[in-house]
């Protein structure tokens, strides 16, 4: 089945342009002009992916990303001309899976496309040695990408289920950033690997507000992360 791509920009030669190369890629697109139409496309068409740009008419793209991720776990790439830091990381802990810089790469912006969404993919079917129990009450089941704390359920987004289950699976094992990029978001993930930090946060955010204890994510100083079983140890 084709995948469906979310173009929102209001720049027509920017739309043209990606259309353009996405349809030679293979991909269906659809295009919005500003946020609140984007936010409509997105309910009514459920597209694989939506390229996000910032500097939006209506509705700012970063407040579209905000009330698409309460809703939908649809990958969501942001592209903007504002490329500081700041932007950078406030769309990421919004929830973005990338971030991408104006101007870009055709070539480097499909390469990123096709990452992202083999990362969406459904996991593969796994057997009773996939479920997981963690500290704080936490259970993870990859068969059915669930993840409780006791019996509530967390509302975790592809990579920061994946994150963490890789975490658990490995408890008092340190991973550094690039195994993370590895091994959760594909080895040839071209991005920032400041972006664990960002899913870290948001994950850890989440544990702690169902039950601290469940926060089992510790940050190794000048290395990286690893899960302990009593948590922030």
């Amino acid at each position: 089945m084709t995948m469906q791509i979310l173009v929102v920009d209001d720049e027509p030669a920017v739309t043209d342009l990606l259309g353009y190369n996405l349809r030679k890629a293979h991909y269906e697109v659809l295009v919005a002009a500003d946020g609140r139409q984007a936010l409509q496309l997105a309910a009514q068409e459920r597209p694989d992916l939506i390229l996000l740009d910032l500097m939006l008419p209506q509705v700012d793209g970063l407040d579209v990303c905000r009330e698409l991720r309460r809703t939908s776990q649809v990958p969501i790439i942001i592209l903007s001309a504002r490329d500081d830091e700041i932007d950078r990381v406030l769309g990421l802990e919004l929830g973005a899976d990338d971030y991408v810089g104006k101007p870009f790469s055709i070539r480097e912006l499909l390469a990123r496309i096709k990452v992202v969404l083999r990362r969406a993919q459904p996991a593969a079917p796994a057997t009773v040695a996939n479920l997981l129990a963690g500290p704080g009450g936490l259970r993870l089941d990859s068969e059915r990408r669930e993840a409780r704390i006791n019996t509530t359920a967390l509302d975790l987004s592809r990579l920061e289920f994946d994150l963490l289950y890789l975490l658990v699976a490995n408890l008092g094992r340190v991973f550094t950033r690039e195994q993370f990029i590895e091994q959760v978001w594909g080895y040839d993930y071209p991005g920032d690997t400041r972006v664990v930090d960002s899913v870290i946060k948001r994950l850890r955010s989440k544990l702690r507000a169902l039950d601290p204890a469940a926060d089992c994510i510790v940050a190794v100083r000048g290395i990286g992360y690893k899960a302990t079983q009593n948590g922030n140890l």
